[in-house]
């Protein structure tokens, strides 16, 4: 069994991600293969816990800019990530995986209500922790509650899957063929320079608590496994250059 740098991570991984070729909805065959991919790492003895997005199900900038109001918009998307929790805990039980999901938003019938000290207690003994319902407060996106879960789960890196993008880009490779990747980024670098690595509050958790973030593409062939070894692999931020 190879050497883990990371032996306890938090993923990132957005609504968009789990809906694979598809606009929206959910991939089975998407989610099995990310389910495979999780399952890799624990059997290698990583606590992973997981933030799940929902904007493969709601995007509530859409809805506020069609005339919703923001706050019920936002509680909308929370509950669209529950839905995506749902469907990878199944994924994750049928490959094997003990799971649990946890909800920012209490719905005892279907997920724990978040608290800390049980989260932490299930990854000591070797389950996947799911989070849902972002902070459970509007206006904060699902990238501040990964960046906030993994500071309070005492995640040692942050990862950050991005939809058929390898890294930090300085302009979007998909419309700019000039864009230069990052191998490295400082947090400061990268709020300076605006690069869309994750929202301004989301970054600044990370630079203040000194929690790196690798930033990869998912579809990369056992991205998650490469990244926990301390592989290069995407874009690592962090407080060095």
């Amino acid at each position: 069994m190879p050497e883990v740098k990371y032996k306890r991570v938090l993923l990132k991984l957005s609504g968009e991600a789990l809906s694979g070729s598809h606009r929206f909805g959910i991939s089975t065959s998407t989610l099995t293969g990310i389910a495979k991919q999780i399952k890799d790492v624990v059997d290698m003895g990583v606590s992973v816990a997981v933030v799940v997005g929902g904007g493969n199900i709601w995007r509530g900038a859409k809805a506020e800019a069609d005339g919703m109001d923001r706050v019920t918009a936002d509680y909308a998307g929370m509950l669209a990530t529950l839905i995506n929790a749902l469907a990878l805990q199944d994924v994750l039980e049928r490959e094997g995986v003990d799971t649990r999901t946890q909800s920012a938003l209490e719905i005892k019938q279907v997920a724990e209500p978040f608290i800390r000290r049980r989260a932490i207690r299930h990854l000591e003994k070797g389950r996947v922790v799911i989070f849902a319902g972002g902070t459970g407060n509007p206006y904060m996106t699902a990238d501040t509650a990964a960046a906030l879960r993994a500071i309070e789960i005492g995640a040692e890196v942050l990862l950050m899957s991005k939809n058929k993008v390898d890294g930090i880009y300085s302009a979007d490779p998909k419309k700019d063929p000039t864009a230069i990747k990052f191998d490295n980024i400082t947090y400061l670098e990268a709020l300076n320079k605006r690069l869309k690595v994750m929202d301004v509050t989301a970054l600044s958790l990370c630079m203040d608590n000194r929690l790196p973030i690798i930033v990869f593409d998912l579809e990369s062939p056992k991205s998650i496994h490469k990244a926990v070894l301390g592989k290069r692999i995407g874009t690592l931020v962090s407080s060095e250059s």
